[in-house]
């Protein structure tokens, strides 16, 4: 049920100076199309999902620009149709990436928004968002976006608390990669969060489910093998959880991190467009508004198709003026996205081999995702699992959040009894190794060993003869040719005694934190030379002066946000009073008087209509407080002429 503004505000005010002591930590999930925050509560000893101030537990992961403000959540996705190339939506699917990759340049066919590069960039930087900001076009990186959309997320939480929020623990998808995490963990930092760890999606969500369970009888048994099924607007996450008691641990990760709905959306645009060329002789493909339309349609006509078997496309002139209206089947959907759904089924299969299981050692299937709500996703896991029961015991929407906030309060202490004894052991979604001097891929630390962990290896050697000094280029992913692979970074030990090749030996050892990050040491055997890097700083990741200078630019733009929001309130209150001094003149029984009053009104208005994105409060406050003085001049003078007094009255409340 949604909760008014007032209540989340009293909720707030229950906060005690005792209670004050520490800033709570918050759970974020920050997703692809809409994002969700969470807190855990002590008094009640369980996580709250947070409303924000529309009352909804969810926010869209939109922001939009427009010639005087700054719009983030559903007042950005409200004004999409009229502002289009100045509409930030899906930015989860750029962090992270560079500009030429190939999910990028696909994904820019499907948005209305400019993506560029800076002039002087080499081929594959990252890419820059183009909009228009109150008249001047800026460009945005992904982690600035994202940094505001979870900047929202905070003021939600802090509007709810009633105090200020710092820290936090963000999710993301268990296969995103080592840039994309730290991607992420930079949006966090900018946004003024203290990120208290980066954790996967899956393992926030069996988090959600063991607090769920704690205290029924299948919880308390030895062993439990969860499957968490992670399919949400954008990404796809399959995680198998062992449980044992308070000790949750990741056996084994898998997924696609361009999977989603967004997908299954594009798939019936793309439907549509052809069946409105077929029917009417015209190409909107190129055309964003009416892509846009259809795209929203699209998405209504997905999740009815949920729970009826046929629904309607209506659309009043989607093109040149030309209406469309057609019907989807339940079945018709099914078929054009059925690839996408069996491989969701093969990703699960390839998931349960790396965890060395079978299925019918998984206990249960905790669903996760707006997405999982499709009646055929649903089918076909099912039927895979030989008509096992799903779990939908838990909110596909709120899992992820409610998870992490359970981890932040964790890891800050907040928990208490059983609770702050629940241990979280994941893993490594990907390969980690280094290159050779052939190019192959030598791997390290193999994907889905536990973290944090530490590897060496004493197998490296000098490839040529008479070398000083040997590199060691860093690399995550599966491919057995490194370059195929995803660089880290790279660095190199120098003065090495002159030798022949072979003789010079390395001892190479790769450590991972409980935050993911990587820290790779070389050191030349029987010395004390050596060198390492901490996969910090690698290409594409922003620098630390770059994030300095985004986190003050975002607290600037904050604070353009609240002198708007209060300019806004001064305008709304200027309006009202006006309403009120118009109806207040009708009842002035002086000529005179009401010509006065009346003129000072119209002037009003028309000063309003050239002032309207004005984001000063003060002018509307001095605009008014010069119409409460006339109001009461003119009072003053019917007063004096002996006019009735409860018009004076009513004036003097007005102008209180």
């Amino acid at each position: 049920m949604k909760r008014s503004r007032r209540e989340m505000e009293e909720n707030g005010s229950r906060a005690t100076a005792e209670e004050e002591e520490e800033s709570p930590a918050i759970g974020i999930d920050l997703g692809t199309t809409y994002s969700c925050v969470g807190v855990w509560q002590p008094h009640h000893g369980r996580v709250e999902i947070i409303p924000n101030d529309l009352g909804n537990r969810t926010t869209p992961s939109w922001v939009a620009f427009t010639d005087a403000e700054r719009l983030i959540g559903e007042s950005a996705q409200n004004q999409a149709a009229t502002n289009l190339s100045n509409t930030i939506f899906e930015v989860k699917r750029l962090i992270g990436r560079t500009f030429r990759d190939a999910m990028v340049q696909n994904d820019m066919k499907h948005w209305p928004f400019k993506l560029t590069v800076v002039p002087d960039a080499e081929v594959g930087k990252k890419p820059m968002i183009v909009v228009t900001y109150k008249g001047e076009e800026k460009q945005f990186s992904a982690e600035e976006i994202s940094s505001m959309i979870l900047q929202k997320m905070k003021t939600i939480a802090e509007a709810y608390l009633g105090r200020q929020v710092k820290n936090a623990v963000i999710t993301v998808p268990a296969y995103f990669n080592d840039l994309q995490r730290h991607s992420t963990k930079d949006a966090g930092v900018i946004a003024g969060l203290n990120v208290l760890r980066i954790i996967n999606e899956p393992t926030a969500a069996a988090f959600a489910y063991a607090q769920h369970n704690k205290g029924t009888e299948s919880a308390d048994s030895d062993l439990k093998n969860i499957l968490v099924f992670d399919l949400g607007g954008g990404t796809f996450d399959i995680s198998i959880v062992t449980m044992v008691k308070d000790v949750i641990e990741v056996k084994a990760v898998n997924g696609d991190t361009h999977l989603g709905g967004v997908d299954f959306n594009n798939r019936m645009v793309s439907h549509f467009a052809a069946e409105f060329e077929r029917k009417h002789h015209r190409d909107i493909s190129n055309n964003p508004r009416a892509l846009a339309r259809l795209r929203t349609a699209c998405e209504r006509a997905k999740r009815m198709l949920s729970s009826a078997s046929e629904t309607f496309i209506n659309i009043e002139s989607l093109f040149d003026g030309t209406d469309f209206s057609s019907t989807i089947t339940r079945a018709r959907f099914e078929k054009m996205n059925f690839d996408l759904f069996e491989n969701c089924v093969a990703t699960v299969e390839k998931c349960l081999k790396d965890a060395k299981m079978d299925k019918v050692d998984i206990h249960d299937i905790v669903l996760v995702g707006g997405s999982t709500r499709i009646p055929k996703v649903q089918e076909l896991l099912q039927d895979f699992f030989n008509g096992k029961q799903l779990c939908k015991n838990i909110s596909p929407d709120e899992a992820v959040a409610y998870g992490a906030a359970f981890h932040a309060a964790s890891l800050t202490g907040a928990c208490l009894g059983k609770n702050k004894d629940t241990v979280l052991v994941d893993v490594c979604p990907l390969s980690l190794g280094i290159r050779c001097y052939y190019g192959e891929m030598s791997v390290v630390i193999p994907r889905n060993t536990t973290i944090p962990t530490k590897m060496t290896r004493y197998n490296y050697t000098t490839p040529l003869d008479y070398l000083t000094s040997c590199s060691f280029p860093v690399y995550e992913g599966e491919m057995p040719i490194a370059k195929d692979n995803n660089l880290l970074g790279e660095f190199s030990i120098h003065g090495i005694p002159s030798a022949p090749a072979g003789v010079a030996k390395f001892i190479v050892t790769f450590e991972i934190d409980a935050n993911g990050i990587l820290t790779v040491t070389a050191k030349l055997e029987g010395s004390n030379n050596s060198n390492q890097i901490t996969i910090t700083n690698h290409s594409g990741r922003l620098s630390k002066e770059e994030i300095d200078r985004m986190v003050k630019e975002a607290e600037d733009y904050r604070a353009q946000d609240e002198e708007r929001k209060k300019a806004i309130e001064a305008k709304n209150a200027l309006e009202s009073y006006i309403h009120q001094a118009r109806r207040c003149g009708r009842r002035v029984h002086t000529k005179a008087a009401r010509i006065r009053l009346r003129n000072a009104i119209e002037m009003t208005v028309k000063w309003l209509e050239w002032n309207n994105l004005l984001s000063d409060a003060c002018k509307f406050e001095e605009k008014m407080n010069e119409l409460k003085s006339m109001c009461e001049s003119v009072m003053a003078e019917t007063h004096h002429q002996g006019s009735d007094t409860a018009v004076k009255h009513e004036i003097i409340e007005i102008s209180d």
